[in-house]
């Protein structure tokens, strides 16, 4: 089965201020699942550009952590409307 972007639905997305994307997506009604990155950065022209998230620093990883309960809200929300 190939990809269809029409079935992949972005629930809700946060962005750290050193610009980490930490977003819930959810495909096809199947499981919601968590997508760490990309990772927004201005470039020399003074445009944003987005790359790979790679490594998280500790300030980064720390806010993460600190959006586990959110995260989980949103998630099991998104589950009981399923039921």
């Amino acid at each position: 089965m190939a990809y269809d972007e029409s079935k992949d639905k972005m629930i809700k997305s946060w962005q750290h201020k050193g610009g980490l994307y930490l977003s819930i997506y959810q495909y096809n009604g199947g499981e919601p699942k968590i997508q760490i990155g990309p990772r927004a950065y201005k470039k020399s022209d003074g445009s944003t550009g987005y790359g790979k998230a790679g490594r998280l620093s500790l300030e980064e990883f720390g806010w993460v952590l600190g959006l586990r309960d959110e995260i989980r809200a949103e998630i099991l929300k998104i589950k009981n409307k399923a039921a």
